[in-house]
């Protein structure tokens, strides 16, 4: 029998009005649904274009802010420094203060007089103006630094240095260009303005590849998402008298590798001042121990931790607020860890521990390996009886800088930083040994007496350095010289074109 629908609609009248009233309820939510849709299409069609017309080396951060503005709010509260986890975070902390082992390590190299662990992007050029590493240049032409120092610190270094060539860039004094680098690290260190595609645009980073026979420019978006941070997280040195910036790669991007690398070209940093020693400075080697650890090997990106995606309407986009994960763990680690965020820094903690405990085991040794050799070297040792010791010294203490400098290595990768610090401690026990022998044939079988170094400032005197003195030249630098170039920086900029709003 078949139904005949109008019989029962005349049968009972109510549920014609049934019927009616869900017909319209479901077109009323079919129209919502395809108003929706247009909308988010439009909106998201608007948002994935610039607003206004940027230059390709457009250095000024709040300009990239008028065409991405999402971005830029998100990269603006990189302000906050309120955030300090156990080891490190955005806030101002004195690497010395903290440690003041770390003076007599970098004796006769300027981090004894001044290290602060690093803060956001966005005080890269006031950090830079702010530290005693970089001096307090007496005119514009002179400087203790060359301007190899800011390459990683500025977007408007790509400017310039596309302006007249790297060579020419890195051989200029610090202060040469003191009123032309005075944006931080920001959007075109990073994008191309047109489209706001990744880009890898840092001279060094792309000759090492070219060296190496590799293609960074033209990778898949989530190796770019890692490798853009690599441009500058990474191990370096200044080559030659031009003090050109070079990635030792050549031969690998491990420990050992990079030691070959300096050790054939006899490279050195500084020679310390108690042993003696021809010393190499690690810069921060994150790339290089990233590649080693669990995540890189996962295909995670830098960005998916650091920088985790952000939705706001139809809109998804990277939170441009750089920072260390664990301030931000419900997005971060929480996308594919199922534990609790309890749970997850304290995986975090139990690591960083391990390896800090280690660290601190090898600076001990080498604090007294350098003060046992200015001791034997005081007390009529031969350039040729310390020689091995040095040997030893220098391949110690590269390996402690190589994590030690390295922002996260001890989460990113601490199964080789463990290994890492275990051949430091091997070596600068063997260090130590050899010195030991050397005061035993010059007739001296006691243990070396060992100074106070309870304070950062105790361990700068007994060095040599006085943090007075220190003191008045930062503050001098600070209130009276930097000043003046900041302002003739302010009146460059002034005279800088905007940028014409797209219609």
């Amino acid at each position: 029998m078949k139904f005949n629908l109008a019989k029962k609609i005349g049968e009972r009248p109510w549920l014609g009005w049934l019927l009616f009233g869900a017909t319209v309820m479901v077109v009323f939510l079919l129209g919502v649904f395809a108003s929706t849709v247009i909308q988010r299409r439009t909106e998201a069609a608007v948002m994935n274009v610039p607003r206004y017309e940027l230059d390709r080396f457009e250095p000024r951060n709040e300009m990239w802010g008028m065409a991405y503005p999402r971005e830029y709010d998100t990269y603006m509260q990189m302000q906050d420094t309120s955030y300090s986890s156990k080891y490190n975070g955005n806030s101002m902390r004195d690497a010395l203060e903290e440690d003041p082992r770390i003076v007599i390590l970098f004796a006769g190299y300027a981090f004894a007089k001044d290290y602060n662990q690093p803060r956001g992007h966005i005080y890269a050029v006031t950090d830079v103006h702010r530290t005693l590493r970089t001096g307090a240049p007496a005119d514009e032409t002179a400087s203790p630094q060359p301007s190899s120092c800011w390459t990683c610190k500025s977007p408007d270094v790509l400017r310039v240095m596309y302006e007249i060539g790297a060579e020419e860039f890195y051989k200029t004094p610090w202060s040469g260009f003191l009123s032309e680098i005075v944006n931080p690290i920001g959007c075109a260190n990073c994008h191309d303005p047109v489209d706001q595609k990744l880009r890898i645009a840092q001279v060094p980073f792309i000759e090492a590849f070219d060296r190496i026979g590799n293609e960074c420019c033209d990778m898949p978006v989530n190796q770019r998402r890692t490798l853009v941070c690599a441009q500058c997280h990474v191990e370096y040195y200044f080559k030659g008298d031009g003090k050109y910036v070079t990635f030792p790669w050549d031969k690998g991007y491990g420990v050992e590798d990079m030691e070959r690398y300096y050790d054939e070209y006899a490279f050195v940093d500084w020679v310390h001042p108690l042993s003696r020693t021809p010393m190499i400075k690690a810069q921060h080697p994150d790339y290089e121990l990233f590649l080693t650890g669990i995540h890189y090997k996962n295909n995670v990106s830098c960005a998916d931790c650091h920088m985790p995606y952000k939705t706001e309407g139809s809109r998804k986009f990277t939170d441009h607020k750089i920072q260390s994960p664990l301030n931000n763990v419900e997005n971060s680690c929480m996308v594919c860890h199922r534990d609790s965020k309890e749970e997850l820094i304290s995986h975090v903690y139990e690591r960083q521990d391990k390896v800090y405990e280690q660290k601190i085991a090898l600076e001990d040794l080498l604090v007294k390996a350098h003060i046992e050799a200015a001791f034997a070297f005081e007390n009529g040792a031969s350039d040729d009886q310390m020689k091995q010791a040095q040997a030893f010294i220098r391949a110690a203490q590269w390996r402690w800088d190589f994590v030690a400098a390295s922002h996260g290595g001890s989460f990113h990768a601490p199964l080789e930083c463990m290994r890492i610090i275990a051949a430091g401690i091997e070596k600068a026990s063997h260090a130590r040994i050899e010195i030991a022998r050397v005061l035993a044939d010059i007739g001296y079988n006691k243990e070396v007496p060992m100074p106070d170094l309870s304070t950062k400032e105790k361990a700068q005197i007994y060095i040599g350095l006085d943090p007075l003195a220190m003191k008045a030249e930062k503050d001098k630098w600070l209130n009276e010289k930097l000043p003046e170039w900041l302002k003739k920086a302010e009146e460059r900029e002034s005279k800088m074109p905007k940028p014409k709003r797209i219609s």
